[in-house]
């Protein structure tokens, strides 16, 4: 078991909404256990407006949440990470860069909110969706005893999480 908090970054394309999402729902919900961050494979330089008014609405502190590369996590010096995990299948497709650390990985792919068409009410509500699914995969990975799986179980189990 690791005596510092578990570092968890969440890829994208453009790092503006799912992973944004989830790096805020994680380091809410893992109460100093973990340590959330996201990036993108090119991320667009911002972060959506309708994540960014869902999660204020729902008391999140907005303040830090910015889109960057995930080439920022990739360098001498970065955190390294226990846990990266794509939430788009762009990103799952794509070469990622070598992990320090050989971290544990796994694709929680979800539909893309920003990519939806229609009223503000509707982009509302795919916000709102994505948001509750990554709010229930995160909380089974939160509740996953970490320290006492094996890599195997623990890996299998992580992956599991993104099929539901």
């Amino acid at each position: 078991m690791t005596a510092r908090p578990w570092n968890v970054l969440f890829l994208c394309t453009g790092n503006s909404a799912r992973s944004i999402l989830a790096e805020a729902v994680l380091n809410r919900a893992g109460a100093g256990r973990f340590i959330a961050y996201s990036a993108g494979s090119h991320p667009n330089g911002q972060v959506n407006p309708h994540a960014l008014a869902l999660l204020a609405r729902l008391g999140f502190d907005t303040t830090n949440l910015r889109s960057k590369a995930w080439d920022e996590f990739a360098v001498p010096g970065a955190p390294v990470m226990d846990f990266v995990f794509t939430v788009c299948d762009n990103a799952a497709g794509e070469v990622c860069p070598v992990w320090p650390g050989q971290p544990m990985t796994a694709h929680w792919g979800l539909p893309d909110p920003a990519a939806v068409e229609g009223s503000d009410l509707d982009k509302a509500n795919a916000f709102r969706g994505t948001f509750r699914a990554l709010e229930r995969r995160i909380g089974l990975f939160t509740a996953l005893p970490i320290g006492s799986l094996s890599k195997l179980a623990l890996t299998a189990r992580v992956r599991e999480i993104g099929t539901g």
